[in-house]
């Protein structure tokens, strides 16, 4: 006959036909258990003041089975006893901060102290003496307050053809309120930060309100470093914390019980949504997903609560939590930049400018749809509006004195700085530039303004003046005649008074010009 192992109910049943008068070969016949074992019940029930035709009470059951069952303890092996030598050199090896191996352990036994003891028998006295990666007993936590905390958790559900075609792998983001179980899937084929924000808002659109707190699983699109006391999230999933008014608690590393409402509903998702479906597209998918979540897992009897989830947060869950997004969050770009010598920064493909002090330095990008922001430490140092890959934003003012309008090509600045030092410079100005690319004729306005600081205003203004008067449009021709004209006394400072010249070399006057009609009689 093989083993059986007895339980209590077996143990009364004996006794209880003992009572009745059976003999041992009828109750073994009868219950099927050993002969010899019915007869160690009747043989230790004989030993208490028990009558025969007296049913046992639950105290002696318990009492005469703890007879029988009692076994003395085997001897110890002499292996056993060998480590049992070494204990404390053992627990100590097992205690560092660098716990060794309990093969390394058993090598070093094997090698320093001549232990005979298997592998097998020193991973036994571990885990018998030592409780070596013994399991620690779980304690249950207390259940949540309605609207308070929401779980969150990716899994793989399959392949799924995206718009070209192509078999992708389709992930879910489900969401789960902790109290009432009530859940949310979104399908995506990426884990980004852009689709996990893109999926928590549809959660809290389908949910009609947000929680306070979530915990989700330590995915790189919201937690950038893992840590159990002081994890760091990633930068543009704190915008979006912030911006919807939520906490946020990561689950330990390799800790599923940390987020176990959710955790175990991803097999469920598996089997009951997306096994044996077809969808034609995502879109089709996230509809299929959303009627799913409303229709059959907010309907079921759930096997914890026994209670069915979507009247339970109906009821209890809804009025307790916060508003409800009106509006997509715009997700921002988080980056480092340096700041080049063309005080440019690039950011997604596109260059931005950067005051000139900060050249040379690292700055702290934020972009977004429609802006670009610069940060040195806590300071916004500059601002700009968002513009598409392979442009640039150029702010003139961020360049040194005079910089500006060269880097920029601003003819129109350039002209309007001509025409401060004079009415007649301006206009030469203008002619300057009155070419089909004006922008690369600047150089000769630069070279304008530079003698109107070396003669002064009213000098330049009168030689431009006279340039112009005889169509006389180079630069050069005006430097040698400012310097020709240096021995004449300048205009006083800011006065745009047109000075007077030296005569011209090979001057004459009108007269000398002038023809008349021969009088009658005169002789050529």
């Amino acid at each position: 006959m093989s083993y059986r192992e007895l339980v209590m109910i077996d143990v009364k049943e004996m006794l209880r036909r003992r009572a009745a008068g059976q003999s041992v070969r009828r109750v073994s016949r009868d219950t099927g258990i050993n002969r010899k074992t019915v007869g160690r019940y009747f043989e230790a029930a004989a030993t208490l003041p028990l009558a025969l035709e007296h049913e046992p009470t639950e105290g002696e059951v318990h009492e005469i089975a703890q007879r029988v069952q009692a076994r003395p303890l085997a001897d110890l092996s002499s292996e056993w006893r060998d480590l049992a030598e070494h204990r404390e050199r053992i627990a100590s090896w097992l205690a560092q901060n660098r716990p060794l191996r309990l093969r390394k352990i058993h090598t070093m036994l094997r090698r320093d102290h001549g232990l005979r003891a298997s592998y097998d028998t020193l991973r036994r006295f571990a885990m018998k003496e030592l409780a070596w990666r013994k399991k620690q007993p779980t304690v249950r936590l207390a259940d949540t307050d309605p609207g308070e905390i929401a779980q969150v958790d990716f899994g793989l559900m399959g392949m799924l053809a995206d718009e070209a075609g192509k078999l992708r792998r389709l992930q879910v983001l489900i969401v789960t309120l902790a109290f009432s179980r009530y859940q949310f899937v979104w399908p995506s084929f990426e884990q980004t930060t852009e689709a996990v924000c893109a999926g928590l808002d549809a959660a809290w659109r389908f949910f009609g309100g947000t929680p306070r707190v979530i915990v989700p699983d330590n995915m790189s699109a919201m937690v950038s470093k893992a840590d159990d006391l002081a994890p760091v999230l990633v930068p543009a999933f704190i915008d979006y914390v912030q911006a919807r008014g939520l906490f946020v608690d990561p689950a330990r590393v390799r800790s599923p019980k940390d987020k176990a409402r959710v955790e175990n509903q991803v097999p469920y998702v598996r089997e009951s949504w997306f096994d044996g479906e077809s969808f034609a597209s995502l879109d089709d998918a996230r509809a299929h997903a959303e009627m799913w979540c409303r229709d059959v897992a907010g309907r079921r009897v759930h096997g914890s609560t026994r209670e069915v989830p979507g009247e339970v947060f109906e009821r209890d869950e809804r009025p307790k939590m916060g508003a409800a997004p009106a509006t997509p969050f715009d997700v921002p770009h988080w980056s480092d930049a340096k700041v080049h010598p063309d005080h440019h920064v690039q950011v997604l493909r596109s260059l931005y400018s950067v005051p000139t002090r900060y050249v040379g330095k690292t700055v702290r990008v934020r972009a977004d749809r429609s802006t670009v922001k610069m940060y040195v430490g806590t300071e916004l140092v500059k601002m700009h509006s968002r513009v598409a890959p392979g442009k640039r934003s150029t702010d003139a003012n961020d360049y040194p004195v005079g910089k500006g309008q060269l880097a920029t090509r601003d003819v129109a600045s350039l002209v309007a700085s001509a025409k401060k030092s004079g009415e007649h410079v301006g206009k030469y100005a203008e002619r300057l530039l009155a070419v089909p690319l004006p922008w690369t004729r600047m150089r000769l306005v630069y070279a304008l303004l530079r003698l109107c600081k070396k003669f002064g205003d009213g000098r330049v203004e009168a030689i431009c003046q006279s340039a112009l008067a005889f169509d006389l449009i180079d630069v050069r021709r005006i430097t040698r005649m400012l310097e020709a004209a240096q021995s004449f006394p300048a205009a006083p400072s800011g006065e745009r008074t047109v000075v007077a010249l030296a005569p011209p070399r090979f001057a004459r006057t009108t007269e000398h010009f002038a023809t008349r009609t021969p009088a009658k009689g005169d002789t050529q």
